[in-house]
């Protein structure tokens, strides 16, 4: 940073009064991503977010399946809750299956002595 002199005061304001624009935008911007992620959703927002049918929705649900919760007579879907359940959703790639395999035969073949 430059030296700060009483003739080029007024630009240094200036530049302090932009940044602190960008700042108060930034926070702005993060503080509605964290607002998203609580947001709670209803089951044609849930559907619409999951990209699957409303009846689908009420299937899972029935089966335990979605993380939802049920205060009455209506369903409530966490934004946050939901992304984490598609995430533990994942299927398991083939070098993860071959090395879960290897782990349970190792298992099996101290136990048996195979």
């Amino acid at each position: 940073m430059e030296n700060v002199s009483f003739e080029n005061m007024p630009a240094v304001v200036t530049e302090i009064l932009k940044t602190v624009e960008r700042l108060e935008v930034m926070i702005a911007n993060l503080q509605k991503i964290e607002t998203d992620d609580t947001e709670l959703l209803n089951v044609h927002e849930a559907a619409a977010f999951l990209k699957i049918s409303v009846p689908a929705i009420y299937t899972k649900v029935s089966r335990r399946e979605i993380p939802v919760s049920k205060p009455g007579r209506r369903l409530y879907f966490s934004k946050s809750k939901l992304k984490e359940w598609i995430s533990a959703s994942k299927l398991k790639t083939q070098d993860e299956l071959l090395n879960d395999a290897q782990i349970k035969m190792k298992g099996y073949r101290q136990r048996f002595g195979s």
